[in-house]
């Protein structure tokens, strides 16, 4: 009985939700029919990938907000079981998540408990005690892996030279970072990465060597003509450590466009394996033409892709026959790594998409990898390349992009723990990027 009364309580409030429309019946109980994932004055709600806790749905409403204390949490009615549920899956705190996760990280960064709880207080003026934060630490040690690296990082550098940071100019103002402590600790402790040594040199001298001016005159990697073919390669997707950090990182987030700098931030100061964040980077002209003399990189101009890609000629080749002269090289070429990583063996290259499933940024983050290998002089084989969100990682090898071996055997299928993916025979686009079977 007291199920069919809940059931017919839940009808009559979505039936009521719809029918008042827009209009608000108090300054606390605001109940609106517009979806939270709808377009508003030119910028998407802050949550994208928002479903409801209970049963899965994305059909819902905001109501209103339920006051604590310190803040006001934003409320969200499902349309479809009619229950009440927020955006944080992190509950019962006394103190917004927000200056929770700024504690964990400045007492990540070398702070004593005491201090963190101090600059908390000057910040934010909470009264948060030494003992809560030690609480917050051990309940969220999972998510912050550099504790276990933050005692042997203390004794190399005072909190105020963990990491080095730097105001870029660049057409508009890029907060660069670098964990100068965690990237010493990784390259001399693993011996897979110390190869990475002219990596570290590189990052140590962004702030004084970047040529600003070529981030005012070049073109940005994301705006640049050039394209590359997509055959013989996959993309793989899968849910991992990023993926998580990201989903309990932006619960704290009220702006979308402060989204990435808190991500960026929490993943540098508590992960294991992030080393910089917006990291400067670029190509020049005589750059691109050396990989495509001597490394037999492949570069294609996106004017002409709508040709049968046989017939389409390289970035400044000429085509047989006629002497005609493809599309030029641009002369300079510029972006900013939003993630940078050292793991494994390997260095990533991470990119965050608020709806990542739907992107396909693979000329961006494969002319990032060309640029910081150039830069460092690393091989392109050392790199890997991924964009993300809370939900899904699809990551690729910028080299089957640009490297494509005529001789060897070429595969049809690839087999991966995530399950079957289909060698890519599209050059124009992605076919697929999830696999076939899980």
């Amino acid at each position: 009985m007291q199920n069919y009364i809940l059931k017919i309580k839940n009808k009559i409030t979505e039936y009521l939700t719809i029918l008042r429309g827009r209009f608000d019946f108090s300054r606390t109980r605001e109940i609106s029919t517009q979806p939270i994932r709808e377009i508003k004055n030119g910028q998407k709600a802050i949550i994208d990938s928002l479903k409801c806790p209970y049963c899965f749905s994305q059909k819902f409403v905001r109501r209103g907000f339920r006051p604590k204390k310190l803040e006001k949490v934003q409320l969200y009615l499902c349309l479809e079981c009619g229950r009440s549920f927020t955006a944080q899956i992190t509950k019962g705190k006394h103190y917004p998540l927000e200056a929770i996760f700024e504690g964990v990280s400045l007492y990540n960064l070398g702070y004593s408990l005491e201090e963190s709880c101090r600059i908390l207080q000057q910040h934010h003026n909470y009264n948060i005690q030494p003992t809560s934060l030690s609480n917050w630490l051990a309940e969220f040690a999972d998510n912050c892996r550099f504790l276990r690296m933050r005692e042997y990082a203390v004794k190399k550098y005072s909190p105020k030279d963990m990491v080095i940071t730097a105001t870029l100019a660049h057409r508009q103002l890029y907060r660069y970072r670098f964990h100068q402590a965690k990237c010493e600790l990784m390259i001399q402790e693993e011996f897979q990465h110390r190869k990475f040594t002219p990596l570290q040199e590189f990052l140590q001298m962004v702030p004084v060597e970047c040529p600003h001016q070529y981030f005012q005159e070049g073109l940005r990697a994301s705006e640049t003509p050039l394209t590359f073919s997509k055959k013989q390669m996959i993309v793989r997707a899968k849910q991992n450590y990023a993926t998580k950090l990201a989903a309990f990182v932006l619960q704290s987030v009220k702006e979308r466009k402060l989204r990435h700098e808190a991500l960026q931030k929490f993943m540098l100061y508590n992960d294991s394996v992030t080393v910089a964040t917006e990291v400067p980077v670029y190509l020049t002209k005589d750059d691109l033409e050396h990989m495509q003399t001597q490394l037999g990189f492949i570069i294609y101009h996106k004017s002409l892709a709508s040709l049968p890609r046989d017939t389409v000629p390289e970035v400044g080749s000429v085509v047989a026959g006629d002497a005609e002269i493809a599309k030029d090289l641009p002369k300079l070429i510029t972006g900013h790594i939003d993630i940078l990583q050292i793991r494994n063996g390997q260095i990533h290259l991470l990119d965050y998409k608020s709806e990542a499933e739907k992107e396909r940024p693979v000329e961006q983050l494969t002319l990032y990898a060309m640029a910081l290998s150039r830069l460092t002089g690393l091989r392109l084989f050392e790199f890997k390349c991924a964009w993300f969100d809370e939900k899904d990682y699809f990551e690729f090898y910028p080299l089957h992009v640009l490297h494509k071996p005529r001789k060897t055997q070429r595969r049809r299928k690839v087999y991966t723990m995530e399950g079957v993916y289909q060698v890519n025979k599209n050059p124009d686009k992605l076919e697929r990027i999830r696999p076939i079977s899980l």
